[in-house]
């Protein structure tokens, strides 16, 4: 990236303190017990910023804005920035300043949460830093990059049950729409084989329609009563059982006609 282009702030922390530390002996690390925590060299204001890939930790006068010092990084975790041993408040960090002299300080923070800030902030910039340079070697090289395979391998089939698909076709295909009832009841059909009878209606009744047995009209008033009924009247108990066949023989039937004559006597049809 072009690092002539905007400056990000990254972190700001109100309060920083910074430390004279001896030169380091051996290579087992820094440790801030050897430094004069009581007695700092100078406190201010830390702010962290960013100019493409490059961070830059400055130092400076919290009510100015004065730049006391600042210090460079171009990798993290690395030798520009470095934790101490004992504590996790306290850091080394190397300064420059411009013209190619540099020196190693100790920084701490008097909150515990500011210091995790400080290494947070420094992590999700080189973390931003390194998917840029993926993104770059991918864009350059297209090719390159994994390609998704959807072939079929050497010996891999598949299997494509039909016999569902069918089913469910001839079931969306059965479903038929019922007639509509054309009103009163419908006759059924004989079964398969079968032969209708025909009923065959005795003397003086008629057949009607659908096959059942209908008495003649008899005019209200005329004293006749039906042929079969007269027939039984006539005839003997015998005979009136083919009437009634609900009613053994040897028991006294109703006068039915005499019952009719009566009523037909007593009530004359509308308009006689």
């Amino acid at each position: 990236m072009d690092e002539s282009g905007y400056e990000s702030v990254l972190c700001v922390k109100p309060e920083v303190h910074v430390y004279r530390i001896p030169p380091r002996a051996t290579n087992r690390g820094y440790r801030a017990a050897e430094w004069q925590l009581d007695q700092p060299s100078w406190s201010g204001r830390l702010r962290i910023t960013a100019k493409g890939q490059v961070a830059y930790i400055k130092l400076e006068d919290r009510t100015s804005g004065e730049l006391f010092a600042q210090a460079p990084v171009d990798q993290f975790p690395g030798i520009a920035v470095e934790s101490v041993t004992d504590s996790s408040r306290y850091f080394v960090i190397r300064i420059e300043d411009g013209n190619g002299r540099r020196a190693f300080i100790g920084i701490g923070f008097g909150d515990r949460g500011d210091a995790f800030d400080f290494n947070v902030a420094l992590q999700d910039h080189f973390k931003w830093v390194k998917q840029q340079c993926e993104f770059a070697k991918q864009a350059q090289n297209p090719d390159q990059g994994p390609k998704l395979d959807l072939g079929f391998k050497e010996g891999q089939t598949i299997k494509l049950n039909i016999a569902n698909m069918k089913k469910k076709e001839g079931a969306a295909g059965t479903s038929r729409a019922r007639p509509a009832s054309t009103g009163g009841l419908s006759l059924l059909p004989p079964p398969p084989g079968g032969k209708t009878s025909t009923l065959i209606p005795p003397p003086g009744e008629q057949l009607s329609f659908g096959g059942s047995l209908t008495q003649p009209a008899v005019a209200p008033g005329s004293g006749q009563l039906p042929a079969r009924l007269s027939q039984a009247r006539a005839g003997s108990s015998s005979d009136l059982s083919t009437v009634f066949p609900h009613m053994t023989s040897g028991k006294e039937l109703p006068h039915l006609g005499q019952r009719k004559e009566d009523e037909a006597l007593c009530c004359p049809p509308f308009g006689a």
